[in-house]
């Protein structure tokens, strides 16, 4: 009687306590365990195989019924300890005093369990031993601290003995036998919300509340998590079992990652949140789904859209249009991309003709190639665009200057001299550019002009700029920041643009003064400044209000005798001496964490950013003349870092240069006639080395730096060239049949994980002209999947060089007959 004396108060906390701090923790609760087992054996004599039937049966109850309902598991548990099976009970005081006694049936009982730990314990730390470690320590340490009996881990081990037994004993396990073995053990364990395994029924039940935000927190799971020790206090032998199986489940999430985030299993990893896991599961699907693409097989459609052959899908999303809550701001003009990007085709004009050649083009265009008359009915009086025949013909006029767009512009430069138009000023860009005669013909002044008017009444203004062989985009100013970075333009135009500078707090005008460099100038050409009518006046007083808000000085007004027009040029300041001294802070100064260069899909601000002042920055000196900019690397490209080919800047800047200008020399041998090429595009350009090769030849290269790559756009804009920010999962904001040559070097293999293939070559499809031509440098299997779809589309293949990393086709006029379901 001393002796079972000894063994129940071997079971107390403060015990067990002492012996966590002398043993380890492990040896501890197993040894433990082994003595309890021996304590809590009844004097009842059973043959063998009446403990299998009774083991059978034992086990067979819990599954059916522990599965049903986690009430009727109480209950049973509570029946058990009536019965001849309670020896696996917790309830170890009542017991008799010739319980201690043991014969070799319990001795062989003892050694089976103690093989089932064992493998257990194997199987696990194969899974995973860092989070074998983690999970085991606070196990242990809840195990030693709590006041659960000795004796409740042998009824779990009851529980789990069936699947147990099937456990390898090699220490070397599969990956898979250990996952399948887990699985096993939670069909026969009701691990309260942690279900490693549910049936099938419980799978499609759970996940369809899951699917409506039904599923309710599992209060059990959430004191297991927070507080393991309180848990496990005077939890029944089922609770225990949970703990067990539980520290599976942690180890299961570690290692087959988006599988375990399906259920609400707890973990002592830190919160995931739900962007996280969608845009990580977004991922998973579009990768898979591209995997699977078979784009041998791949079936083209003609796209069924209203805007037919004129097809800008970012542009022209009637849907996303239909549901905007308001267009003050003209956000029905801006892009609203669809969520899956097509992957049909844009059909061709009736009629289409190779474009007429550059410079020719600039003058006159093939009617049927952008067959609308609108814009000659209303605007033809000013000289926009007249219809000759089978001709669109372009006289160079405009609204501001009807007597043509040279001497418009001779007349800027004689107002204001420090223009200096294609040496001081070099890149600009033109706000509402109609048809693009400003730009157009400011070639002639070694000046290349960024173009943009919106997609709106004024039909098809910047796809006739396009056609003529101008650089145009697509765009408004509207909420949202134009898709350049700050301090790039050396001025910026508006010739009756029609653009209310002057509402919202001039957040319009503060949108030009973040792109504007230090020292630019804003060039306005518009009645206020030269009208003495009532409404003119008005918005007169409060552009000068403005203006001088924002510290620009108005260095002149001019008057041009012939166009009977009137021209107020303005300056940026260098310094930020004026805007310290503003009486009042309005508009107010960008907050210090505004980064002036985000510019994709970022909402417009009424603020006003201050001017870069230390010499080492950027914006702080003006560029060289051109052209020694173009080939000169920038001022503040600091040699202390690493460029992006892995040279200091300098170095890295003056590589990619060379190696360009020996590219395009190699150009002619596969395919590439220059007479035929005008409209250029290199769909992801570093430091812009592809254009700066192309300067002597009579084109001009629209440089993309892609929103995922390093952004290198302001040193693009310091040599000279423009470009603009794009993402080429997204449509492009251009009409279809733009560009005679697209460039993309190590593109579509950046592409491949983020969207499509199919969908992209849809876009490169739609903004080339038949007859352009397609130069991709990539790794030799993406060229063969491009390739594939090139046949498919029926291009005509150039230059095959895959395993040299080279690919050339040309786009022929071929269209399928079907037509995509709309």
């Amino acid at each position: 009687m001393a002796l079972f004396k000894t063994r129940k108060r071997s079971s107390s906390p403060s015990y067990v306590s002492t012996l966590t701090i002398v043993v380890f923790i492990a040896l501890c609760v197993f040894g433990v365990w082994m003595l309890s087992s021996k304590s809590v054996v009844p004097p009842q004599t059973h043959s063998d195989e009446d403990i299998a039937t009774r083991t059978s049966i034992d086990t067979s109850a819990t599954n059916d019924e522990l599965s049903a309902s986690h009430g009727m598991a109480e209950k049973i548990a509570e029946t058990r300890k009536d019965s001849s099976s309670s020896v696996f009970g917790d309830n170890p005081g009542q017991l008799p005093d010739d319980a201690i006694k043991s014969d070799e049936k319990h001795s062989n009982m003892e050694s089976q369990n103690q093989h089932i730990m064992a493998s257990m314990d194997a199987q696990l730390s194969e899974e995973s031993s860092l989070t074998q470690k983690e999970q085991a320590s606070v196990i242990h340490e809840a195990g030693a601290d709590s006041d659960v009996k000795i004796t409740e881990p042998e009824k779990a081990q009851q529980t789990v003995t069936t699947a147990s037994n099937n456990i390898k004993k090699d220490e070397e396990i599969s990956a898979a036998a250990v996952e399948q073995e887990v699985q096993s053990i939670g069909k026969q364990q009701d691990v309260q919300g942690f279900d490693t395994k549910p049936a099938e029924e419980d799978i499609n039940k759970e996940q369809l509340r899951e699917d409506k935000g039904a599923v309710e927190a599992n209060p059990k799971a959430d004191v297991l998590q927070q507080d393991p020790e309180a848990a496990l206090k005077g939890t029944s032998s089922e609770q225990v079992s949970e703990k067990i199986e539980n520290q599976k489940v942690d180890v299961v999430e570690v290692t087959q990652k988006p599988k375990a985030e399906k259920k609400g299993r707890k973990s002592k990893k830190q919160w995931s949140t739900q962007a996280a896991q969608s845009q990580k599961e977004n991922k998973r699907q579009q990768v898979e789904s591209n995997s699977e693409e078979k784009l041998e097989d791949h079936e083209w459609y003609l796209c069924n859209v209203t805007a037919n052959e004129d097809y800008i899908p970012c542009l022209d999303n009637e849907k996303a249009v239909k549901q905007l809550r308001t267009t003050r701001h003209y956000e029905h003009r801006e892009r609203h991309c669809p969520k899956d990007p097509p992957t049909c085709l844009v059909q061709l004009p009736k009629g289409y003709r190779t474009p007429i050649e550059w410079p020719n083009s600039r003058d006159k265009i093939w009617y049927h190639n952008v067959p609308h008359k609108l814009l000659a009915e209303v605007k033809g009086h000013q000289n926009w665009v007249k219809v000759t025949g089978e001709f669109l013909t372009f006289p160079g006029g405009g609204t501001q200057f009807i007597h043509g767009a040279l001497h418009y512009i001779d007349f800027l430069q004689q107002a204001q001299p420090s223009i200096g138009w294609g040496k001081h000023t070099r890149v600009i860009l033109d706000v509402g550019c109609g048809v693009g005669s400003f730009g157009g013909f400011l070639f002639e002044r070694d000046v290349i002009t960024m173009s943009f008017a919106p997609k709106d009444e004024h039909e098809a203004q910047v796809q006739f700029a396009l056609e003529r062989g101008i650089p145009a985009i697509s765009a408004v100013m509207g909420s949202q920041r134009l898709p350049f970075p700050s301090l790039v333009f050396d001025a910026i135009h508006c010739a009756r643009c029609r653009v209310p500078w002057h509402v919202d707090g001039g957040m319009l005008l503060l949108e030009l003064n973040r792109l504007l460099r230090p020292g630019g100038l804003f060039i306005w050409c518009a009645t206020p400044v030269y009208q003495k009518l009532e409404e003119d006046v008005e918005i007169w007083k409060e552009m000068t209000t403005l203006t001088k808000s924002i510290c620009w000085e108005l260095v002149t007004i001019n008057k041009d005798e012939l166009n009977q027009v009137g021209a107020a040029i303005y300056r940026k300041p260098t310094s930020n001496e004026c805007y310290n001294q503003r009486a009042q802070s309005e508009p107010p100064l960008c907050k210090d964490d505004d980064d002036p260069n985000a510019a994709w899909y970022v909402p417009l601000q009424a603020c006003l950013h201050r001017v870069p002042v230390d010499k080492t920055e950027r914006g702080a000196k003006w560029p060289e003349a051109w052209p020694r900019r173009l080939n000169k690397p920038p001022y503040w490209l600091n040699n202390s870092q690493t460029g992006i080919y892995g040279k200091p800047p300098a170095q890295d800047f003056a590589a990619d240069t060379n190696r360009w200008k020996n590219v395009v020399e190699e150009l002619s041998n596969i395919g590439i006639t220059w007479t035929d090429v005008r409209n250029v595009m290199d769909m992801r350009s570093i430091y812009g080395g592809f254009a700066a090769a192309l300067k002597d030849l009579p084109v001009w290269v629209f440089n993309v730096v892609t929103v995922d790559t390093p952004d290198t756009l302001s040193v693009i804009y310091e040599r000279g060239l423009f470009g603009i920010y794009h993402d080429w999962c997204e449509s492009f904001s251009t009409y279809p049949r733009s560009y005679d040559l697209l460039h993309a070097d190590s593109l579509f293999s950046k592409l491949k994980d983020r969207c499509k293939l199919t969908a992209v070559m849809a876009e490169v499809d739609r903004i080339i002209r038949p007859g352009g031509k397609l130069i991709v440098r990539d790794e030799p299997s993406t060229l063969s999947e491009v390739r594939t779809l090139l046949n498919s589309l029926h291009w005509e293949i150039l230059h095959d060089k895959i395993q040299e990393g080279v690919l050339c086709a040309k786009r022929g006029i071929w269209r399928p007959t079907a037509i995509a379901v709309s």
